[in-house]
C-alpha cells in the first residue's frame, strides 16, 4: 500500500491579511516556521521515504523542516505550486471585491473559470494531482509527503481521487501546516483516509495586550 501525504505550507503574512498570494513567492512568517517545526516530528513519525515539494519558498521552507529531521531530501516540483490567481495576486481580497466585483462574485459561488486570468479548477486540478501520481509511483509501496498550497492541495487530491467539483466544493480546505492522507491498493485504488490533520499552533501573544 503506498502513503500519500499532501501537507499545506505554514502561515504567511500575506495569509495573515487575506491577500491573494498565488503564485507570489511568499516566505514563512515566525508563525509559519514554528508551525512547520512542530507538524515536523509528527510527520516524521509516519517514516516518510521522499519528500516533494513545491518551488514556491513557503512550501519549500515548510518541507525543509521535515528533512532537518529526517535526513531526507527534499525533491521540488514547480506543479505542485498554487492556482495561478491572474490579476488578483499581491491583493487584498476587499481590493479584488471591489476591483474585479464580478469575477469576484463567481470565484466565491465556485465558478471553475471566473475570468480576471485565474487558472481553471480544472487546468489546476491536472497539473496539481499529476504531480502527486509522479511523487507517489516514486516510492511504491511507500510514504511520499508533498508540500503544496491549499487550493492546490484541495484539486490535485480531487483529481487523483476522481472526484467532481460538487464533492470538493463539500470538502474543507487545509489549515496551514495541517495535512491529508491519501492511500493506494491494487483492490480499492486511492482512497481518502484521514483530511486536514495537524497541531493548532497559535500566535504568539504580546506581553503588553
Amino acid at each position: 500500500m503506498t502513503r500519500l501525504i499532501v501537507w499545506r505550507h505554514g502561515n504567511t503574512d500575506w495569509n495573515a491579511a487575506n491577500r491573494v498570494q498565488g503564485q507570489t513567492d511568499v516566505p514563512l512568517n515566525d508563525l509559519g516556521r514554528e508551525q512547520a517545526r512542530a507538524a515536523a516530528p509528527l510527520l516524521a513519525a509516519l517514516r516518510p521515504d521522499a519528500i516533494v515539494a513545491s518551488d514556491l519558498s513557503r512550501a519549500a521552507e515548510t518541507a525543509a523542516a521535515l528533512a532537518a529531521v529526517t535526513g531526507l531530501t527534499v525533491r521540488t516540483d514547480a506543479r505542485l505550486r498554487e492556482r495561478h490567481f491572474g490579476r488578483w495576486q499581491g491583493l487584498l481580497l476587499t481590493e479584488v471585491a471591489e476591483r474585479f466585483p464580478a469575477e469576484y462574485a463567481r470565484w466565491r459561488a465556485g465558478d471553475p473559470d471566473p475570468g480576471s486570468e485565474i487558472e481553471t479548477l480544472d487546468d489546476l486540478g491536472k497539473r496539481v494531482g499529476s504531480a502527486l501520481i509522479d511523487a507517489a509511483e516514486a516510492a511504491p509501496g511507500g510514504t511520499v509527503v508533498a508540500a503544496t498550497h491549499g487550493g492546490g492541495a484541495r484539486q490535485g487530491m480531487g483529481h487523483v481521487l476522481g472526484w467532481d467539483a460538487a464533492v470538493l466544493r463539500a470538502v474543507g480546505s487545509l489549515q496551514n501546516c495541517h495535512w491529508s492522507e491519501l492511500r493506494h491498493d491494487d483492490v480499492r485504488g486511492w482512497h481518502l483516509r484521514a483530511h486536514n490533520v495537524g497541531l493548532i499552533v497559535a500566535p504568539a501573544v504580546a506581553d503588553a495586550l
